[in-house]
């Protein structure tokens, strides 16, 4: 089994030093594989926890997603206070570093550029950087494994709070290979340590790593969801439901102006291997579409070697508009703090999206541009991998 940094923390591997005043950047999946939190990992040990901090959804994972906030308060049971980093600010005040020697930040990210995880986690960053403040991250597995990276990568000029550095929407990192990558090109580098994993190989996604799955998000419920959510969560800057407010979100796709039978068959023939899409009727319960019928489907991985998530959500949103002109809509800003540019733009990391479909590109032929940025991705992240 796959031993995270956690783990490693937690069975003695990694000590923080005696005293030491700890910030501790975590939620509910911050858990070690005997599902001990973090947080009381560090109570334990001779360092002192002074303090929590939660990314976006909170400590708990209660909040739901974009720009609902949630407020800090005291941890009724440790007596420390929890700041948010989800709410008047996404980066710690200097005032909540004052009295800390160290962060140390453990999340499970998902291995897509638009979960915001990395980079509160970035936000950190610099913030300790600045503080003069050490930042020791406990390095979890990338559950779409380490080998395939997949979609555009980020355009200089649509950096946002779904994306700070140019990765592709699938990029095969750790968080802690994303944040040692960007701290070696940081003018003011941290003081950073990665408490490095023990028995991940790149090629496992996590079903293969013997961990405990915790949902690092109230929509992310399983790691099938995690695995189409980096391709699917495209349909968040659409006026298609991306299955939020149902049991299968990211799975489930639609709208009430959708006929199920129409939208499966023009999906089934636009060559997405691995996969199987399934007519599906569906009703959420929030968000997009509440309480309304809608039509879509439910996308079946098969075989998710040859499965490409990016290419998939490319190709739901090419047969809605391409199907349904008069209903079909890219929405308005604003989304994750960005108040200008159009949330589509943000999430792919560029207007070619949208500009591709809107002058009536093919899936593929919006693909076949991913490739010559993709092969620099991966010749420049290579110096920064921590794993065979």
């Amino acid at each position: 089994m796959v031993r995270t940094g956690c783990d490693i923390l937690s069975g003695g591997g990694y000590t923080l030093p005696d005293g030491a005043r700890v910030g501790l950047l975590a939620n509910q999946a911050s858990v070690s594989a005997s599902l001990v939190h973090t947080a009381d990992i560090i109570v334990r040990s001779r360092a002192r926890l002074a303090c929590l901090f939660g990314p976006q959804h909170g400590p708990s994972g209660l909040t739901q997603a974009n720009m609902i906030e949630w407020e800090g308060y005291t941890d009724p049971r440790l007596g420390i206070p929890v700041h948010s980093l989800y709410g008047e600010t996404r980066s710690p005040l200097p005032e909540t570093l004052e009295k800390l020697d160290i962060v140390v930040v453990d999340l499970q990210d998902i291995g897509a550029r638009p979960y915001t995880y990395v980079w509160t986690a970035l936000l950190m960053m610099r913030a300790c950087a600045a503080a003069g403040i050490d930042m020791i991250v406990l390095d979890r597995p990338n559950p779409l494994g380490g080998t395939r990276v997949e979609g555009p990568v980020l355009d200089k000029g649509y950096e946002s709070f779904v994306g700070l550095w140019p990765l592709p929407l699938r990029h095969g990192m750790t968080i802690g290979e994303i944040l040692l990558a960007i701290n070696r090109e940081e003018p003011d580098p941290c003081s950073l340590e990665i408490v490095r994993m023990k028995g991940w190989k790149r090629g496992m996604l996590f079903t293969d790593t013997g961990l405990p799955w915790i949902m690092p998000s109230p929509n992310i419920p399983t790691p099938d969801t995690a695995l189409v959510y980096s391709g699917m969560v495209l349909l968040e800057g659409t006026n298609i439901s991306e299955g939020r407010g149902t049991t299968r979100p990211f799975e489930l796709s639609g709208a009430p102006w959708i006929d199920p039978l129409e939208f499966s068959f023009a999906l089934g023939a636009a060559g997405i291997h691995g996969a199987v899409f399934r007519p599906a009727v569906f009703g959420p319960t929030f968000d997009k579409y509440t309480g309304e019928e809608c039509g879509g489907v439910q996308v079946h991985v098969t075989d998710s070697a040859s499965f490409r998530p990016v290419l998939c959500a490319v190709a739901v949103i090419r047969a809605a508009a391409e199907l349904y002109p008069e209903s079909f809509a890219w929405l308005d800003p604003p989304y994750e703090y960005e108040t200008e540019k159009l949330p589509i733009d943000i999430i792919y990391g560029g207007p070619g999206l949208r500009e591709g479909l809107d002058a009536g590109m093919t899936a593929g032929e919006i693909a076949s541009g991913w490739n010559e940025p993709l092969d620099r991705f991966l010749e420049s992240r290579a110096e920064h991998l921590l794993y065979d």
